[in-house]
């Protein structure tokens, strides 16, 4: 019987106990002997190893739940740091809840809230809340949030195998300010358990208490229309923002953790006073750190064209310094805002000067991600009407989003970008700003859907 079940029951094909029994007695009666009952049979099976069995009917990742847990490495070792900003963890998670537009009502969907919590304390540092996926403006912005709140990074930052952490701007942040990043096996929950049950709490205990809580799709069949979260939204992504912040901020930071035996505050207030402030730590959040925290072109730089500027993700930009004669055709370290198409940076002259689009009327306030959505529209319809695959520039993005029948494919994501516009604390503050040039923030999605019927001909 326990060779029947370690080959047959035990195997990839995942055959039932009952199918695995029928085989098992259909041998013993071709040799002659007295087959064990069907409860013999299971009572068989469920005495061996649950791990090793869904080992080698499901693979390493189904048997992760029942492998037994790592208590203590030993009796000096910490398990999560000895002190605040030592260790903390970053993840990304889509919080179970309808959002909509405060303007019009209309439903959005669902945002992704990025934390980072300080493994020590258990405490949150900073929190990004937007309707975008997970990518490195999600983990710059929760940094700047930190710097903001805190004045300085952890030394450690525990991260998952996602590429919005393989990116190169996020891993220069880090290498700048001397943190050091770790990535947690693949598949494996238990590593960033600071984080998921942070994650679990903030549904659970604030969450799912709201109107327009997504708790009921886990099972489809059970959605009628009148318990239906998407006609139930009442949430705006500011309004949300701004509970939620004051939930994880005053409640949660104030309630005892099981694990600590205290609230994370007090324990954030005594490791600070155990380990020192570390002064040498500090990062002021000043034009130098928000400047670091901005991505720049796959080669750092960008030639000086007389006449037309720095050109920057195919899009033309012009300062008045750019007059100088010595600085023509010279390459010049750039920097862009991912969430202002209309304004980039460029280093010259011993400093950081404040450069405008060609077309900065039309994509101030526009973010990368829209320029890029921009981009993959206008290529899908050189596509389908045959024509020949044209170099995408400023003008032909610019005309685009003037377009009256772009308006219907980027209303939904200028509705989800003015509510993240909204939010005014995560906000990255302006650097270089100007008083002659006024600022009207539009979105990241909003440069992708826009060309007038006079320059279809030209295609």
């Amino acid at each position: 019987m326990s060779e029947s079940i370690e080959q047959d029951f035990e195997s990839r094909k995942q055959k039932s106990k009952y199918a695995a029994w029928i085989a098992f007695k259909h041998k013993c009666e071709q040799r002659g002997i007295a087959a064990p009952s069907y409860k013999t049979f299971r009572l068989s099976c469920k005495r061996r190893s649950r791990f090793d069995q869904t080992l080698k009917r499901k693979g390493h990742r189904a048997a992760y739940i029942h492998e037994p847990a790592f208590w203590s490495l030993d009796l000096t070792t910490p398990r999560h740091g000895d002190r605040p900003f030592e260790i903390s963890h970053i993840d990304h998670t889509e919080l179970d809840i309808e959002l909509v537009c405060s303007v019009t009502s209309q439903v959005l969907g669902r945002p992704w809230l990025t934390l980072l919590v300080d493994a020590f304390s258990r405490r949150l540092l900073a929190l990004y809340l937007t309707f975008d996926p997970p990518s490195y403006r999600s983990c710059m912005m929760v940094l700047r949030n930190c710097v903001k709140r805190h004045q300085r990074l952890p030394q450690t930052l525990v991260v998952d195998g996602g590429r919005e952490f393989e990116s190169t701007y996020f891993e220069t942040l880090l290498a700048r300010y001397e943190c050091t990043k770790k990535t947690r096996p693949p598949a494996k929950a238990r590593f960033g358990s600071v984080c998921e049950r942070l994650f679990g709490t903030t549904n659970t205990q604030f969450v799912h208490n709201l109107s327009g809580n997504t708790q009921i799709t886990k099972d489809v069949r059970q959605v009628t229309s009148s318990v239906n979260p998407k006609r139930l939204a009442t949430w705006s992504l500011g309004d949300l923002h701004q509970r939620l912040t004051e939930y994880l901020f005053e409640i949660y930071d104030r309630m005892e953790h099981p694990a600590l035996g205290q609230s994370p505050r007090e324990a954030f207030a005594r490791g600070l006073e155990a380990g020192g402030l570390r002064l040498q730590r500090i990062v002021p959040y000043d034009q130098d750190f928000i400047l670091c925290t901005m991505p720049t072109t796959a080669k750092g730089s960008a030639q000086l064209r007389p006449g037309k500027g720095v050109k920057i993700n195919n899009i033309y930009y012009w300062s008045d310094t750019f007059r100088d004669p010595g600085l023509e055709q010279c390459r010049i370290t750039v920097r862009y805002d991912p969430f202002d198409a209309g304004r980039a940076y460029a280093f010259c002259q011993g400093q950081w000067v404040e450069c405008l689009s060609e077309h900065y009327s039309i994509l101030r306030g526009c973010s990368e991600r829209e320029v890029l959505l921009a981009t993959r529209e206008i290529q899908k319809r050189n596509q389908q009407h045959g024509t020949k695959r044209l170099s995408l520039n400023a003008r032909m993005l610019a005309a685009f989003l003037e377009s009256v029948e772009a308006q219907e494919a980027l209303s939904l994501q200028r509705a989800r970008d003015r509510e993240g516009g909204a939010i005014d604390l995560d906000q990255p503050q302006r650097v270089c700003e100007s008083s002659e040039h006024p600022v009207n923030v539009l979105s990241e999605r909003e440069v992708a859907v826009t060309i007038p019927v006079e320059i279809y001909g030209e295609f």
